[in-house]
């Protein structure tokens, strides 16, 4: 048979179930319920599908880094696919899948089939896998190992896996080791710092995960900042968070602080004084922070899944693959944008949205927006509606990004995002009524400038008391509106600021009970926020948010630079 026919075993495995074929790529967090593996994402085409005890069948991930902590979650609680098959290089799940079988001895077989096996396994309705075929539809599918690269380690890397350097290093360089090879790395690279993404609290397993690797001994061997994490870790009694899911949630918290991470819970850590530099090699996870970091700063990180994060933190090492090198960070994708006249802040987020969309996993270069001369705000709203649909670790903007200039291959395809596209995508993100009660800012977390912004369209006015209004943002960034006035502006027009959670990870009561409708200035969460939330969510910008907390009303209608 030929080698076209073939699947890959990367993580080999005997399982048996339904076929669950999924026509699109699937972010596990916020898309899939972490209690029933039931897909939660309102905007996937399978939405509702159950993926439990199935053989899911799907392109590759997309959006979140923290779908391997529901991989995870899913396995320790009964919940998990059946297997795994993808058509493309997949990381985030399949690390999940690693976790629970180096760490937790659950087996979830991982296999990667090429295009036209793909497709007659989408069509079946039921497989049987063994470490030698895939059984399906009166069709076998010869399994293959993976071939494992040369992995070349250095003496430090040796001491580490033989457990010179403790348990949790050991561990720590297995997975990096496992993981590096199934991305097809030559060698490790040392990184400077690390980002950890995996203190959200998904489930109990991501708790059992940081408790295991903290009674190893884990202490991480670079600066490590950290993600938002579930609750706002001093005042979160006093929220009246039930104790069964903020205990666990600030446990989660205190067990990377004891592993020696700073405290910074956010998901911009690039608004951090002390942000990376252009070409320096980190370590990070969270898929806003990746991209901004590759794409606006120029440092070097590939899109780590949870879990992976830790392991780089503990060894300051990660696999030299991704957008660690020059050739991966070369656009296959040219984006022409029609430009529409008069946008305002809120195509930033589309654009970034539908880019994403088009590009699945290849790093596109987006051409004929710098007329529009983004802020680093702006910017930040692109790269996160960007993560939230693609694969990619990173985008280009012609005349904008550091690596722009050349960065397109000859050989690249071509599309284009017209104002029909953006008017489309635009009434995809405005899917609910006129009428709101609750504003959302700061996903990912609030700038100072935006901050100031929204106090500044506000003018003191006062809320609509049946609308509420919540900014999210790290605790730098907070001191700084506390000192300058800005958070007591903002307090007089009735808006809460919180610390230290953001929306993908805001659970009620925090997130007011009665809400049913939210505005945001958030492409990520216009996409994420009705599967998390059970809310309808508007896309506006700051503007927008403004005014519907004054008002109670969000836009009936397109704004007139796409009417």
């Amino acid at each position: 048979m030929s080698h076209a026919q073939e699947a890959l075993s990367i993580l080999s495995g005997c399982a048996e179930g339904p076929v669950v074929a999924l026509s699109e790529a699937l972010s596990f967090w916020g898309g899939v319920d972490p209690s029933t593996g039931r897909i939660i994402d309102v905007r996937h085409p399978q939405h509702g599908a159950e993926l439990a005890g199935a053989v899911v069948v799907v392109p590759t991930s997309r959006g979140s880094c923290s779908g391997s902590g529901v991989v995870l979650e899913l396995a320790l609680a009964g919940r998990a696919p059946a297997a795994l098959i993808f058509s493309e290089p997949e990381d985030v799940a399949t690390l999940g899948a690693l976790v629970a079988v180096e760490m937790f001895g659950h087996t979830l077989p991982v296999l990667r089939l090429p295009q036209a096996a793909f497709e007659t396994l989408a069509s079946s309705a039921f497989a049987r896998i063994t470490p030698q075929a895939i059984l399906a539809g009166g069709t076998e599918i010869p399994v293959v190992s993976a071939p494992l690269t040369s992995l070349a380690l250095s003496g430090d890397d040796r001491a580490m896996l033989a457990g010179e350097k403790g348990k949790a290093a050991a561990q720590a360089m297995r997975i990096l080791v496992a993981m590096g090879r199934q991305q097809g790395a030559a060698e490790l690279t040392d990184v400077t710092r690390a980002h950890i993404d995996g203190c959200i609290y998904a489930g109990p397993a991501n708790l059992v995960f940081a408790e295991t690797m903290e009674a190893m001994g884990a202490r991480v061997g670079v600066p490590t900042t950290m993600n938002a994490i579930s609750v706002d870790r001093g005042h979160w009694e006093r929220q009246g968070v039930p104790p069964a899911f903020g205990a666990p949630a600030a446990a989660l918290a205190d067990s990377y602080v004891r592993m020696g991470c700073q405290p910074t819970f956010t998901c911009a850590p690039y608004l951090l004084d002390d942000a990376p530099t252009e070409g320096e090699a980190i370590g990070w996870s969270e898929s806003n922070a990746v991209i901004f970091a590759n794409s606006v700063l120029g440092a070097r990180t590939a899109k780590h899944p949870d879990f992976l994060d830790l392991c780089i933190a503990i060894t300051g090492r990660a696999p030299l693959a991704g957008a660690f090198l020059d050739a991966e960070r070369r656009a296959r994708l040219v984006i022409d944008v029609h430009w529409p006249d008069g946008a305002d802040a809120a195509v930033w987020p589309l654009i970034g949205y539908l880019a994403g969309h088009a590009a699945r996993d290849r790093v596109p270069l987006l051409r004929d927006l710098s007329a529009g001369n983004p802020s680093r705000d702006d910017l930040k709203a692109l790269c996160a509606a960007f993560g939230t649909t693609s694969a990619a670790p990173m985008l280009h903007v012609e005349g904008v990004t550091p690596e722009a200039a050349g960065a397109a291959l000859p050989d690249a395809a071509h599309a284009v995002i017209t104002l029909v596209d953006l008017a489309a995508g635009w009434r995809r993100l405005n899917e609910g009524p006129e009428e709101v009660d609750l504003v959302a800012i700061g996903s990912p977390h609030a700038s100072l400038d935006e901050c100031r912004a929204l106090a500044d369209a506000l003018g003191g006015r006062s809320r609509d008391p049946r609308v509420a209004a919540i900014v999210t943002a790290g605790r730098q960034v907070l001191a700084a509106a506390e000192a300058d006035g800005t958070r007591s502006r903002l307090a007089v027009s009735g808006v809460e600021m919180i610390a230290d959670l953001c929306w993908c990870s805001i659970s009620r009561p925090v997130f007011p009970t009665d809400a049913k409708t939210v505005i945001t200035n958030s492409g990520k969460y216009a996409h994420y926020g009705p599967g998390l939330s059970g809310c309808a969510v508007r896309l506006g910008t700051l503007s927008d948010c403004a005014e519907a907390l004054v008002t109670g009303r969000a836009p009936a209608h397109l704004p007139t630079w796409l009417s």
